[in-house]
């Protein structure tokens, strides 16, 4: 098995063959992006893979930067403005902003410009019925308007158009009248049918964008592992971190913006069930950002809706995430007042860190890791690169500051650790979880040697470091399985006299996952859920279960209590006096697949821990310097304790101890730090 995580500054590659597992690290192209993937997948073998399971942040990145395709927009007329004003909602910093913009509005960075939003003439009601036809010549009209801008792709989402479909179905044939019946054309009806027509709208012209970046990478990525002798199946991982094959997952990619942080948070419960650990917060810290997630009970948190940027919203189920801008590559600056910051910008792939030697000039955290001492820089990245420690003491050296050149660099490994420690309180908050009582698993390339220095901050029991730490999320793509689903919107209200009309809506979704999988009714397993409100909401308390077996006029009173018991552990009230009414329906087709397991080594107690490599100096840890034994990873045995101050060093990763800190090698490989004493 492969799995390949396509990240902003790496690409990182897993192999498990015959139960032993191999990794390799190759940096990012921005543009030719299936290189690297194509180069790492050969470097570990092709050959005899049964299953090649890719993530990718290629469609965020674009997001995020605007290197966007362009695409026109039609919907109902009067309506066009939907993609500037979004929900409305500010976030709680900008409350008293009046300077404050949404970052994707039209005084900002627009998906779609306004000049590409075009309204056509129709109207369906709430119900369906049509309240005025669709104007076909005004829509061709508008079309030809879209022709001359030379747009890539349309994207359609007219209102009401959940309940009936036809209008858009419409405007798809006359796109392909018009533009040309080759150009990607995405349709609210199909992409999402949900209600709400902003959220709904946002999905649809995300999925044209993602068909326009990953219809020609994926197929290109299939030919190339093809003649490089692949024969096995590709898949790509959703939000959620569960797997599609390529040619499904294509077809509404919007699913597949990105991938890699909740594969990692699939990767640390995996870890976390087999130590028998349930109560995990994930962090991922990579070259860019740290990604925070929560596993409470063996299980992580999973949206119906998720955030690119602050009110662009996805309608996808996607595993809850949390981001702050400080990673390896996070660039350290000073603020206008003289303080030292760091991130939210990062030096990425290229030119990166200063001390890559590619034109970075700016210091990063990776170079103050380098000065500090934790970086050797003769063995770095499995020993492929050399870094240049004058060059990362040049970039510190040339911040605009009154501070020594040792406080720069020790505030600046400070203020990272700082910065994810207080993340991680946030999401602990937000749960209202107490994260005395969790594990903090630390992957990603540089989240051993920040997040052991922040174990103080963060009032976890301790940390965790995994095997293979720098490719722990690639490795969360082998540990995961096929599940097609879909949803559907209808405002019903449970009653037993309704009960036809719901199953009648699961049963169909059921049957058309089932012809697309193409397995039968004995094959794969079905969980059903439905997003329901108090009658008089706005809101929904999302992923209700619904119990197995048929739905029926005397199943519908558990339903509802089901729903009550969900509102009651989300809001901590109950109000069964109100009627239910349910707004949204979801089918997921679970198809098992073989996952990567953890083994248990061995032992008997405490093992003696090697005598270290060597002694090494961490300077701008403490006030003075301090001398720490440093160990190979490879060399240490289930059972080895190693009092900090020390490091440990694999191919792919370095892990630091602190002074005060404890470490204990687990039976599965992993680091376990905690306080000592």
């Amino acid at each position: 098995m492969l799995g390949v995580d396509v990240g902003g500054t790496f690409t990182d590659v897993v192999c498990v063959r015959d139960g032993e597992i191999t990794v390799t690290k190759v940096p990012s192209d921005a543009r030719d992006p299936a290189a690297p993937v194509v180069a790492g997948a050969r470097r570990l073998g092709l050959e005899g893979q049964a299953v090649f399971n890719h993530a990718s942040t290629m469609g965020l990145n674009a997001v995020i930067t605007r290197t966007l395709p362009k695409v026109g927009f039609l919907t109902t007329e009067g309506h066009r403005d939907m993609l500037d004003r979004g929900r409305v909602w500010r976030p709680p910093a900008a409350q008293t902003d009046t300077s404050w913009r949404r970052s994707f509005g039209d005084v900002s960075r627009p998906l779609v410009p306004r000049y590409l939003r075009r309204g056509v003439v129709e109207r369906l009601l709430a119900d369906g019925s049509v309240y005025l036809p669709l104007d076909e010549e005004g829509a061709r009209a508008q079309l030809e308007v879209l022709a001359r801008c030379n747009v890539e792709g349309v994207a359609i989402c007219l209102i009401n158009a959940y309940v009936n479909d036809a209008h858009e179905r419409r405007l798809r044939e006359l796109v392909a009248e018009v533009l040309g019946p080759e150009l990607p054309v995405s349709i609210s009806s199909e992409t999402s049918p949900l209600a709400k027509e902003y959220a709904r709208a946002s999905t649809t012209v995300i999925d044209v964008f993602m068909k326009l970046i990953f219809t020609r990478y994926a197929h290109e990525l299939d030919a190339d592992l093809r003649a490089g002798g692949f024969s096995g199946k590709l898949n790509f991982a959703d939000c959620a971190a569960t797997l599609l094959p390529w040619a499904e997952a294509l077809e509404k990619p919007f699913r597949i913006v990105f991938a890699g942080p909740a594969a990692g948070t699939m990767s640390s419960a995996g870890l976390g069930a087999a130590m028998g650990e349930g109560n995990l917060i994930c962090c991922d810290v990579g070259g860019t950002s740290t990604d925070i997630s929560l596993v409470v009970e063996g299980q992580p948190f999973v949206n119906n809706t998720f955030e690119l940027e602050h009110d662009l919203i996805i309608n996808a189920l996607s595993t809850e995430i949390s981001s702050v801008g400080a990673g390896g590559g996070s660039i350290v600056s000073i603020s206008h007042s003289g303080e030292v910051h760091v991130g939210p910008r990062s030096a990425g792939a290229d030119p990166g860190p200063a001390c890559y030697g590619r034109g970075g000039l700016e210091p990063t955290i990776t170079d103050a890791c380098l000065l500090m001492g934790i970086l050797d820089p003769d063995d770095f990245a499995g020993g492929e690169v050399r870094l240049d420690v004058e060059a990362a003491r040049a970039a510190f050296a040339s911040l605009d500051t009154k501070l020594g050149l040792e406080e720069r660099i020790a505030f600046a490994y400070r203020i990272a650790a700082t910065n994810i420690a207080e993340e991680v309180a946030n999401v602990a908050i937000r749960h209202g979880v107490d994260p005395r009582d969790f594990s903090l698993i630390a992957y990603g390339a540089a989240g051993p040697m920040l997040l052991p220095a922040a174990l103080e901050q963060m009032h976890v029991g301790r940390v965790i470091v995994p095997p293979h730490p720098g490719l722990f999320s690639a490795l969360g793509l082998l540990s995961s399985d096929l599940v097609y689903y879909d949803s559907r919107s209808a405002y019903v209200m449970l009653a037993p006299e309704q009960a036809g009309q719901i199953a009648a809506v699961f049963e169909d979704m059921e049957r058309r996952l089932r012809e697309r999988a193409g397995v039968g009714t004995d094959e794969g397993s079905v969980r059903r859920s439905f997003d329901g409100r108090l009658y008089g909401q706005s809101w929904e308390t999302p992923f209700v279960e619904v119990p197995p077996g048929p739905l029926a006029p005397d199943t519908v009173p558990a339903l509802i209590a089901r729903f009550h018991d969900a509102y009651e552990r989300r809001y901590g009230n109950r109000f069964e006096y109100v009627p239910v009414q349910g707004v949204s329906y979801r089918v997921e087709l679970v198809i098992p697949s073989e996952k990567v397991s953890f083994t248990a080594q061995e032992h008997d107690g405490e093992a003696a821990a090697p005598a270290p490599r060597r002694t090494i100096e961490i300077r701008h840890l403490e006030e003075a310097a301090v001398v720490a034994a440093e160990y190979a990873r490879e060399a240490l045995g289930v059972g080895a304790r190693l009092r900090g101050p020390a490091v440990i060093r694999e191919g792919l990763s370095t892990t630091l101890v602190c002074p005060g800190q404890l470490a204990t090698v687990g039976r599965f490989g992993e680091i376990v730090i905690e306080r000592e004493g």
